[in-house]
């Protein structure tokens, strides 16, 4: 089985985000990214301080909005100024929210220009028309390393695993936009092993550890990884048990390493993205 080096191509798009932000500056524009904070969960701050790190190396500025136990007229109020900011280039509200506050009613106050995340609804829905929109970056991670790995998805037999609106919903719109033939399967599928075995393209992202076992995968299969289910010992799992990946997949993305620092990347090209306009 062979590692699919989610390092090395959100280093390729790194460059590239750093050589636009360079422009830009050089023309008097400056890009930013605002990312809201509206919780003390601690993966959530060691996530924030990772896409500062990332955004200082590539030139792009990056706007920590930390709120203190905000209700959620306070989230959707903030990410309406910054909407109206034109300092501000792209716009990521993190989770978790507080209890009761619900990501999609808030995210709509994002504007659509500046929705790099593609949080609000309406990107989702201009994802599922087919037209020019942000696709979640998680999502779009996805779609970038399945272009490095397999080329040509047109008419590829992929099986996504999970129906969220951040990774499985907008990831099987992608693929679908890139003519594979894709199959959504969710926690109500009957069968779930035998429906996997039938793909060619595997992408799992169901927040179970090492859910997805050698029974799921068809032999040679390329597997994207999507989870990362924190351990006991402070690291990251993975949804596929890395030894069935290892015994049958032809490649499969490493946790930690795969799809994480591609997402990352990929935020910052989205902003560099608008703020070029």
């Amino acid at each position: 089985m062979k590692p699919i080096d989610g390092r090395g191509v959100a280093a390729g798009i790194m460059a590239e985000v750093s050589a636009t932000a360079a422009e830009l500056r050089a023309a008097g524009t400056d890009p930013t990214l605002a990312i809201v904070v509206p919780t003390r969960d601690e993966a959530t701050a060691w996530y924030v301080r990772s896409i500062e790190r990332a955004a200082a190396k590539a030139g792009v500025t990056s706007r920590i909005e930390q709120l203190t136990d905000p209700s959620g007229d306070d989230v959707a109020d903030l990410l309406g100024k910054l909407s109206a900011d034109p300092s501000v280039h792209g716009i990521i509200c993190q989770t978790p929210l507080p209890e009761g506050v619900r990501l999609d009613e808030v995210a709509a106050h994002i504007a659509p220009r500046k929705d790099v995340d593609g949080a609000n609804p309406t990107s989702l829905g201009r994802l599922a028309a087919g037209l020019p929109t942000f696709a979640p970056a998680t999502a779009a991670a996805v779609l970038e390393l399945l272009h490095h790995e397999v080329g040509d998805l047109a008419g590829a037999r992929t099986v996504v695993v999970g129906r969220s609106t951040v990774v499985g919903k907008p990831a099987a719109l992608l693929l679908l936009n890139e003519h594979a033939t894709v199959t959504v399967c969710h926690s109500r599928t009957a069968e779930l092993a035998e429906v996997c075995a039938q793909a060619d393209v595997l992408v799992v992202a169901v927040g179970r550890a090492h859910f997805i076992g050698a029974e799921h995968i068809k032999p040679g299969a390329v597997v994207i990884d999507v989870g990362t289910n924190p351990t006991a010992d402070g690291g990251l799992a993975g949804d596929v048990d890395p030894a069935a990946a290892e015994s049958r997949a032809g490649s499969c993305t490493p946790v930690p390493g795969g799809v994480g620092p591609v997402t990352t990347a990929l935020l910052l090209r989205h902003t560099v993205a608008a703020a070029r306009g």
